[in-house]
């Protein structure tokens, strides 16, 4: 019932756990918190918190126009919610260190297990479109730096995000790779790599989990976890399916509705009112406050 049963510091000992296991960490990306906890019944590792997604969510593209404040309330609303470890994108840290060590420590309070940060330069850009430019190296090790510096929790994971392979190269990732590394990061998102021979390439070259990002329609081949766990690779995330599924099956229910006057035939596709309210655990809501009542005679 409300709340997750564990403490955000076991949330981050779990995520360090499934890295030391050698087992890859499945982390779907949550457009919701409800869709966290829908998450966590199947059974995944994780929950991802994607900046497009937040950014979508209020009807805004992603090009850095998210607040701190926005993006920490909703990891807070969904770390609440499940006992997964949780990974959120925070961008370029809404700023320079000084900023960004604010945005560590408000992300650690609202009880995220991991956040990384990347090497764009501000207003960024989605990671698979062209036209994005990176910082230089000295502000990129910078952010990370600051980002170690000002984490309280040591478990809490530093995750770095270069972007520069798309704009200089695969040398010139691996390169950067290495600096974020001896920078402080705890693990490296290397984005937008276009073949397991590169995924494999970036996992050789440090000592750290390597994620990769099997977003949709972007320029990653679409890799299994097995592939994926052949050449290295430590987590993957699917940042924005959830909301594609759920927002292409509203668009084209909302089209019927349109065209018909009815959604009958959309019923057997929908979620049922019981497997709803199995998902919220309203019972367990209503066997607390039944016992409350009970245990001061008011029943």
């Amino acid at each position: 019932m409300l709340y997750s049963t564990l403490t955000p510091s076991d949330k981050r000992k779990r995520l360090r756990e499934g890295f030391a296991s050698g087992a890859v960490q499945r982390f779907p990306g949550a457009f919701t918190p409800l869709a966290g906890r829908l998450i966590e019944r199947h059974g995944f590792e994780g929950v991802y918190l994607s900046g497009a997604v937040m950014a979508n969510e209020l009807g805004l593209p992603d090009v850095g126009l998210t607040t701190l404040t926005e993006v920490a309330t909703r990891a807070r609303q969904v770390s609440r919610v499940t006992d997964l470890p949780v990974l959120v994108d925070a961008d370029t840290g809404f700023g320079e260190p000084m900023n960004v060590a604010r945005t560590v420590q408000e992300l650690e309070d609202a009880g995220v297990a991991a956040l990384h940060l990347e090497d764009q330069v501000n207003p960024k850009r989605c990671g698979h479109l062209d036209g994005k430019q990176v910082v230089d190296e000295a502000t990129a090790v910078g952010r990370i730096a600051a980002a170690a510096r000002a984490r309280r929790d040591s478990d809490l994971v530093i995750m770095a995000r270069t972007d520069i392979r798309a704009v200089d190269g695969l040398d010139a990732a691996i390169r950067r790779c290495r600096a974020l590394v001896d920078a402080g990061a705890d693990a490296l998102f290397p984005e937008a790599l276009t073949s397991l021979a590169e995924f494999e390439a970036v996992c050789a070259a440090v000592d750290v989990p390597v994620l990769a990002n099997m977003t949709e329609f972007g320029k990653s081949e679409l890799f299994s976890v097995d592939e994926l766990a052949g050449v290295g690779v430590a987590l993957v995330i699917w940042p924005v399916s959830l909301l594609r599924l759920a927002m292409g099956a509203a668009d084209r229910a909302l089209g019927d509705l349109a065209a018909s006057g009815h959604l009958r035939d959309h019923v057997p596709a929908m979620q049922t009112r019981d497997e709803l309210y199995d998902l919220v655990d309203y019972a367990g809501y209503a066997a607390f406050d039944t016992g409350v009542w009970e245990s001061t005679g008011r029943a």
